[in-house]
């Protein structure tokens, strides 16, 4: 990493060729290093203020010596338009981070793997064959009930009842009992 300062007596158009030129070389070179990944960002917004003092300067007299070309601007030259793989790059990690954490806070906490947990005393539906769980919390007064969950604290599993995956638990770890509902 290197920081560069050109300084003389610039007209405006020798000025404004100097900064395209500088530009253009930190937004190729300067991103290759692990510090300047973070830094480059804020270099490149720091040289737009030397910018506006660029076109602060009166415009050049005639004289001995033509100005220099100041050549395309940045993001017209292929220098610039590199960058703009670097700078997409950033722009990207900087909105979806943020969009993330927005998502994470609008969603709300699951139960893991985004099974509704069953708790004791509930009733539940499995939506799959078994020896496959798609439980789903049902009333217990609704047609769809099949099974009542029985909590193994209260007594072992019947040896009729079906035993959930811990994962329908609300700690993740617990297996519960499910008892059949006779219809």
């Amino acid at each position: 990493m290197r920081f560069l300062r050109r300084q003389g007596v610039f007209c405006r158009t020798c000025a404004l060729a100097s900064f395209r030129d500088m530009q253009a070389d930190t937004m190729v070179m300067g991103w290759w290093g692990p510090l300047s990944v973070l830094i480059t960002p804020f270099v490149l917004l720091a040289n737009l203020s030397a910018l506006s003092g660029i076109r602060r300067i009166p415009e050049p007299a005639p004289g001995w010596r033509p100005p220099l070309d100041p050549g395309k601007p940045v993001f017209r030259r292929p220098a610039g338009i590199l960058a703009l793989v670097p700078l997409s790059l950033l722009g990207l990690v900087v909105l979806a981070v943020p969009l993330l954490l927005l998502v994470g806070m609008l969603a709300g906490p699951d139960s893991g793997d985004g099974h509704p947990p069953l708790t004791a005393g509930s009733c539940a539906r499995n939506d799959a064959p078994w020896p496959e769980q798609s439980l789903r919390p049902v009333g217990c007064g609704s047609s769809q009930a099949q099974y009542r969950v029985v909590d193994p604290m209260d007594g072992p599993c019947a040896s009729r009842d079906y035993v959930a995956d811990p994962e329908y638990s609300k700690d993740g770890v617990t297996s519960l009992c499910l008892h059949a509902l006779k219809r």
